[in-house]
């Protein structure tokens, strides 16, 4: 909703010596052109869609303020133009009354076409008296004058209009908008129990809608409030709106409805959920218990060792997981979705817990299994070196083996008998002689 630009400029000159015919002319021509500039500016601005919307607003603050002032310069604007087109009139007609115009005649139409041949009555503003002097009824204009200070109260008019309904086309609209997506939210919300006074996102919602509600109530009545000008430009309209506290809103909103989403997400898998934290659960419960029972095996089977302790099963998880089934079963998914995120978390790890726990207990079954497995693995060895009947492996092989199948097992002491094995098998193979294999009788080696 553009309007004219500003009014161009005269370009006459001071009064100096009289103009001859052709150029009055001239300056009539371009003072026609002029006045119909003006007059297209000055209608344009009357018609702005912005003009129209102040006057019947109930304008609030620096608005308020700005367009008390701004309807006064248009009047005096509009006096101005009057007066200007009169002036040109006049000068019209007495160009007219002679195709010839004599000496007297051209310097009449001189001073009316370069000096202050122009009055008009002083604005409200300068009608009362002031301290340096009397109260000044009427200023007194060349043309060149009349049109610059024209210039300058339309480039201000101007200015606040354009400025008034660039915040007025941007902010409202996009508020509405917004709003209408905070309605869809709210219902959204209101059917997965996030309320006003039940969930802090119910309580943020209640705050958003005041907060739009507010904020367009003053950009209607205080657009000039949220007009941001452009550093160093002076054309009209020169700046941008301030969406601050509009942004603000909109990223709050869309936290909401991201958390909102989840809710739903939660409404519809919280029963796998709820099946998965259970057979988590479950799996923790069946390896603490297999860990009692081995510690109940190692402190039977092992002698001289420090079996940790087991923990019960995980009660409390339990008891939380009735809790969610609960939520679920009465459909309360703004409790339920963070309840479930902490279930899992946990439930993992007790979970890891319990198999750390079988695993600490079972630690000396394992290391006799291992020590098992060496001595046969040893015995196996000699055997194919044809040294399965030598007396002396024989002996330490059954006091290794007898120590490792006693219960309760003394694991130092086992280990011990194990590794004199080793080191004789070791020295017995590193003694063969190749030869016929038979019985050999090294007691007195041992």
């Amino acid at each position: 909703m553009g309007v004219a630009g500003p009014f161009p400029s005269s370009a006459g000159r001071p009064p100096g010596p009289a103009m001859d015919r052709d150029e009055v002319d001239r300056a009539l021509a371009r003072l026609g052109a002029e006045h119909e500039a003006i007059e297209t500016s000055l209608l344009a601005l009357q018609d702005h869609a912005g003009r129209r919307l102040l006057e019947g607003a109930e304008l609030t603050g620096v608005t308020k303020d700005r367009w008390a002032s701004t309807e006064q310069a248009i009047t005096l604007l509009w006096g101005y133009f009057d007066a200007y087109a009169a002036a040109l009139e006049e000068t019209r007609e007495a160009r007219a009354r002679r195709r010839w115009p004599s000496r007297d005649d051209l310097v009449e139409l001189t001073d009316r076409l370069r000096g202050p041949s122009v009055t008009v009555a002083s604005p409200a503003t300068h009608t009362a008296p002031t301290l340096t002097g009397p109260a000044k009824l009427s200023e007194q204009f060349t043309l060149e004058e009349l049109v610059a200070r024209m210039n300058e109260l339309y480039a201000s008019s101007l200015n606040m209009v354009v400025t008034a309904d660039s915040v007025w086309s941007a902010l409202p609209a996009r508020i509405d908008l917004l709003s209408a997506e905070l309605q869809r939210t709210r219902s959204l919300a209101h059917s997965v129990g996030v309320r006003p006074g039940e969930h802090p996102a119910g309580d943020e919602l209640e705050s958003i809608t005041h907060e739009l509600s507010t904020l367009r109530a003053q950009v209607i009545s205080d657009p000039l409030a949220f007009w941001r000008p452009a550093p160093g430009s002076s054309a009209p309209g020169g700046g941008r709106p301030d969406t601050d506290r509009y942004d603000r809103s909109a990223r709050a909103l869309e936290d909401i409805r991201r958390e909102i989403e989840a809710v739903l997400r939660v409404r519809q898998d919280s029963e796998e959920r709820l099946i998965r934290l259970r057979d988590v659960l479950s799996r923790a419960d069946r390896t603490l218990a297999e860990a009692r029972s081995a510690r109940g095996e190692v402190l039977a089977k092992i002698a001289a060792t420090e079996v940790p302790a087991v923990s019960g099963p995980p009660t409390a998880l339990q008891e939380r997981l009735s809790t969610a089934a609960e939520y679920r079963r009465h459909s309360q998914w703004n409790r339920l979705s963070p309840l479930l995120e902490s279930l899992e978390r946990e439930a993992e790890d007790e979970l890891l817990r319990a198999r750390e726990s079988l695993t600490a207990v079972t630690a000396p079954l394992a290391v006799r299994a291992e020590l098992r497995g060496r001595l046969d693995a040893y015995k196996a060895k000699v055997a194919r070196h044809g040294l399965a009947e030598d007396r002396l492996l024989i002996e330490r092989y059954d006091a290794a083996r007898r120590m490792l199948w006693s219960a309760p097992c003394d694991l130092r002491v086992a280990g011990q008998a194990v590794l004199r094995y080793q080191q004789a098998a070791a020295e017995a193979l590193a003694n063969r002689e190749p030869g016929p294999s038979g019985p050999t009788d090294r007691r007195g080696d041992a």
